[in-house]
């Protein structure tokens, strides 16, 4: 019996013994042993085999070909245990069946989903052809997507929803008639408590469902669909850690240390970078999840970064408080407010808080929860005094735990083979994680080359034993691995190093390479090989801050690459937001850099898919074309992103990439609308003084520019502002300017809208007449439009004006029917107003119940939704009305 077999069939057909590669010859040869494989230990009919080599119609010799070619087979098996054999009806493949990747795939399918798919490496049975493996490669195919969706409905049982959502709404996009798909949408949506986006959902895969197959949706989505019907107050649990790692050993004694240390609310895993500190940290918190059944929150803090500036605290704690599911209008504008709220949040809940790559302890402090129930786990390559009195040091691994993780990249059989030679590379990478994982992986890639040349490849090149010493070691382990890429990995290597952000996905990389998408995967996927990246689902690339240093060393034609990265996301962002908001007035883009790859989604599900994967890029790319003088950029990645804020409620990046905007933009007409909405966003969080400047400000400038659409914007927004401030006199002046500046533009929706303005203002003031003028003419506009939501609106100002005015019972009528469109948009937030409105007449006509009911129901809304100060007002009239 020889050494281990491995017949790979799902990707090239190919053959290793031992890990060396097995000649099979040409591709009918190769498709023999496909065919006999996927049988493997079953007879193959000898028509049947030949049918699956030549097709329908065979040549005249075919069965002397055949065997021509199973006796070659045989010699390149021979003394390997592995038998082609000869039976009186045909012939079988006589192995192991764990040989063959196939068999190991479907074992694995069901016991571990992400072993079971990690055997793929790319389209089976590449290298042969013909209707059979053409056929079979469909079927396989279909087991791949099967096992796929097998492990996202395993990790949604674990509640994984929000971390899947990207890569869930990326398949319901290719895949929008899949029931399947479908119902794991919206299951990931409701996890991320996006209820309302979930009930959008089901509606849109009914209609394509009854439009294009005839028939409504199965038991298991009309189920889903009921369920979230019933979720009148979803409860956010967060769920933000990283995948666990695949391939974790030892640390046995640290895990041991861990375990005790976090019995107090702080643990801190800290040693030098590349010991596995986030390994370490992500495995005992994955191994504990059922103690933190409230949610785990996760943040990356760039301590470290070699080209990004630590992030402030208080942008994590914001980023804490929309986990939680806290509305952004209930965020505080101060922020040692929001670190209070944070604490207050927490205080009762067992969550556990990951705080990863911290600086220091500073860094840390104001990111601890309330009460005594939370668990914090930090890691950092400083000790941290002040924060916690006996961190956990993490030292290199132990011999035979480095041992182990080098045997689990290059195999058990080729270790033991050369035990010297393995354990002079052992020595040589010191015990040190990251530099054993990237020398395993390139040993993998040299299968006819012993590890005692490998080892001395490493020492030729000045590599003596590391002494845990990684910015001494990594660098050559580095410039060993790097000289085996190939060009155009060594290019995307390189420009990895410098491309802005924690991430990158395949299509940005693309562009930044110059390349296409599928070149840029396969160059990912031999980086990922290399250990020099991790890729994470929805296909994102990310490096260790070490490997990023040396990246960044090897660039070359960095200005031409960034700026294609950057033109990728701004026409991306551009395309997707024209989905989220269709009514948006057009933005003139320029052409993009040659070579930029553009990648719009199929619908607005995918575009707020791909805004939210992009998150915690988006910024970091804007800072990008600031720093290459690319101002026209800076502004047009803060208008493109402005609709995928508002609606998710993402106040602090826009605030953030506004101010960047304006501290950027040279035109004049960018600057009207810089200020017009960082003034808009700043009243959104109450800080009116400032917003009242931003707006004052664009208005200024608009005069200036005397051009209509600016203006109008200037004055509608500011009537917003004073209406928000109970200042309805100064914003019915400015809701009267915008109207004439509205109607040059010729922009039906915006004139209607500008008439209601009008009509609710002028009903404050106590003109109902002029109010319900306006707001009548505003309602034809929008009813022809077909714009329900606007239409919604305008009635509802009516409804406010019969109230006003004495005719509670058309009141009631008008807010009722505003109340059924904003429902069938699914807008909670408006709704809740309309039902306030809405009890004052049922209380004019003394319907007292009714009052109280829908007041209730406004109650529940409004606090689902953090919206404190509304609540406290409905609190009061519900205490009134009880009173009398």
């Amino acid at each position: 019996m020889g050494s281990a077999v491995e017949i790979a069939l799902l990707g090239e057909v190919s053959a290793r013994v031992g890990g060396r590669t097995i000649e099979l010859g040409p591709a009918r040869q190769r498709c023999v042993l496909a065919a006999l494989a996927v049988d493997v230990n079953r007879v193959v009919p000898v028509t049947q085999l030949i049918e699956r080599v030549w097709g329908d119609e065979p040549p005249p010799r075919a069965r002397a070909t055949l065997q021509s070619y199973l006796s070659r087979l045989r010699q390149a098996f021979a003394d390997t245990g592995v038998e082609l054999a000869s039976r009186s009806t045909g012939y079988v493949l006589v192995a192991d069946e764990s040989a063959v990747d196939l068999m190991r795939f479907r074992k694995l399918r069901g016991e571990a989903g992400d072993r079971a798919l990690a055997l793929w490496h790319g389209e089976p049975l590449t290298g042969i052809g013909g209707d059979w493996a053409d056929q079979t490669r469909d079927s396989l195919t279909q087991e791949r997507h099967a096992a796929e969706l097998d492990l996202i409905d395993a990790r949604l049982r674990l509640g994984q929803g929000p971390e899947l959502l990207a890569t869930i709404s990326a398949l319901a996009t290719s895949r929008p008639l899949d029931e399947r798909v479908a119902a794991q949408h919206l299951q990931a949506l409701a996890q991320a408590g996006r209820i309302s986006e979930a009930l959008e959902q089901f509606l849109v895969i009914r209609a394509r469902l009854v439009d294009e197959l005839g028939i409504e949706p199965g038991e298991e989505l009309k189920r889903l669909h009921g369920e979230l019907l019933l979720s009148d107050q979803p409860v956010e649990v967060p769920r933000q850690l990283p995948s666990a790692p695949a391939q974790f050993v030892g640390r046995q004694e640290d895990l041991a240390q861990l375990d005790d240390a976090v019995r107090t609310e702080v643990a801190a895993i800290v040693g030098a970078g590349g010991m596995g500190k986030t390994w370490l940290a992500l495995h005992w918190a994955h191994r504990n999840l059922h103690r933190f059944p409230d949610g785990q929150l996760f943040v990356d803090l760039r301590g470290f970064s070699p080209d990004e500036t630590p992030m402030e605290p208080d942008v994590a704690i914001r980023g804490f408080l929309h986990a939680l599911g806290l509305d952004a209008a209930r965020v505080p504008a101060d922020p040692r407010a929001r670190a209070a709220l944070f604490r207050s949040l927490t205080a009762r809940k067992r969550v556990l808080v990951v705080v990863d790559n911290a600086a220091d302890a500073s860094q840390v402090v104001p990111l601890l929860p309330g009460g005594d129930t939370c668990r914090v786990l930090v890691t950092s390559r400083n000790r941290l005094p002040g924060l916690v009195s006996r961190p956990v040091g993490l030292d290199v691994l132990a011999d035979t735990d480095a041992s182990t993780l080098l045997a689990t990249r290059i195999g058990r059989t080729r270790l033991s083979a050369e035990p010297l030679a393995a354990a002079r590379l052992i020595d040589l990478c010191g015990g040190l994680p990251l530099a054993l994982s990237i020398v395993g992986a390139r040993v993998l890639t040299e299968p006819d080359l012993s590890l005692a040349a490998i080892a001395r490849q490493l020492e030729e090149l000045g590599l003596g034993a590391l002494d845990a010493d990684p910015a001494v070691s990594l660098p050559v382990v580095l410039s060993w691995s790097y000289r085996a890429l190939t060009d155009e990995q060594k290019t995307m290597f390189a420009l990895l190093g410098i491309a802005p952000g924690e991430d990158i996905d395949a299509h940005a990389a693309a562009s930044l390479a110059g390349t296409c998408a599928e070149d840029a995967k396969a160059a990912l996927r031999a980086l990922e090989q290399a250990s020099l990246v991790s890729i994470s689902p929805g296909f994102r690339a990310r490096m260790h801050d070490l490997v990023r240093t040396y990246a960044a060393g090897r660039r070359a034609g960095s200005e031409e690459a960034l700026r294609r990265l950057v033109d990728h996301h701004v026409h991306t962002a551009h395309a997707n937001d024209r989905l989220i908001d269709p009514l948006r007035p057009l933005i003139d883009l320029d052409d993009p850099a040659p070579n930029t790859l553009i990648t719009p989604a199929g619908d607005m599900a995918g575009a707020l898919a791909w805004f939210d994967a992009e998150r915690g890029t988006r910024r970091a790319v804007q800072q990008t074309a600031a720093q290459h003088g690319w101002n026209d950029r800076v502004v047009l990645l803060a208008r493109v992103s402005h609709a995928y804020h508002q609606r998710r409620g993402h106040l602090d990046d826009e605030l953030a990439m506004w101010q960047a905007a304006i501290n950027a933009a040279d035109d004049p007409q960018d600057r009207v609308v810089a200020h017009r909405i960082m003034g808009s966003s700043l009243g959104q969080v109450q800080r009116y003084d400032e917003a009242q400047h931003h707006l004052d400000t664009s208005l200024a400038l608009a005069e200036q520019a005397g051009e209509a659409l600016p203006l109008a914007c200037a004055h509608g927004t500011l009537t917003w502002l004073w209406v928000s401030r109970s200042e309805h006199h100064r914003a019915y002046e400015h809701a009267k300017a915008a109207l004439p500046h509205y109607q040059q533009t010729g922009n039906q929706m915006l004139i209607a809208l500008a008439h209601n303005n009008i009509g609710y203002c002028a009903a404050e003031v106590g003109d109902t007449d002029e109010g319900r003028e306006h707001a009548t003419k505003a309602l034809e506009l929008l009813h022809e439009l077909g714009d329900r939501q606007g239409e919604a609106t305008a009635v509802d100002t009516l409804g406010r004006i019969a109230h006003q005015t004495g005719d509670h019972a058309e009141a009631i009528a008008l807010h009722e029917r505003a109340l059924e469109l904003y429902q069938v948009e699914n807008d909670d937030y408006t709704t809740a107003n309309v039902l306030i409105g809405l009890g004052h007449p049922h209380l004019a006509l003394e319907q007292r119940d009714q009052a109280v009911e829908v007041w209730r129901r406004a109650l529940e809304m409004l606090e689902r939704q953090g919206r404190d100060e509304e609540a406290d007002r409905v609190r009061k009239l519900l205490a009134a009305v009880h009173a009398d």
